[in-house]
């Protein structure tokens, strides 16, 4: 199975996790692109990232969450390269069957990530709108993995044991 990493980070020279994770996937030979090196006006080459995805069986996305949400690049990226009959419609069958995951980093603990805690809300149903798209492309949903805890200073154990899950998961 292809794998491809599409990286979601706006300012990824001062992410501790998101760098280290890029470039654990480049030593593992995991191909990645860097959406906002590639397109640094957010001007996205449709037909470009169309024919990329046909490449791949599994693409994850990785991103930073923060407001509940993506980088608006992501967003961008799926309003503009999941079209009608491309990724759905009639003749829209190109990422049917292909694999979608999510690795994000989040800033909080996740107890924050819960209706007890000062959330309210689980990652989970924080994330739900991305398996919506996927599941509406009839594509197959792999689910997530998180890195908690981001804003505050992971130990060096924590990073390495973080990174070395995203991976696994990755793959």
């Amino acid at each position: 199975m292809k794998t491809l990493v599409i990286i979601v980070h706006p300012d990824m020279q001062h992410s501790r996790v998101n760098r280290l994770w890029m470039d654990s996937l480049m030593k593992e030979d995991i191909d990645i692109i860097d959406l906002y090196a590639l397109y640094p006006e957010s001007k996205i080459n449709v037909a470009t990232e169309q024919e990329r995805l046909l490449n791949y069986d599994k693409i994850i996305f990785q991103f930073p969450f923060y407001w509940y949400s993506s980088p608006p690049l992501l967003k961008q990226y799926l309003d503009e390269v999941f079209l009608y009959n491309y990724a759905y419609g009639p003749e829209g069958t190109k990422l049917k069957g292909k694999s979608f995951g999510i690795g994000v980093t989040v800033g909080s603990n996740e107890a924050d990530y819960s209706e007890e805690g000062s959330n309210h809300f689980t990652l989970e149903t924080l994330l739900s709108p991305f398996e919506a798209t996927f599941n509406y492309i009839g594509a197959n949903y792999l689910g997530y993995y998180a890195q908690y805890g981001t804003a505050y200073n992971l130990t060096d154990e924590e990073l390495i044991e973080g990174n070395k899950v995203y991976i696994t998961f990755v793959k």
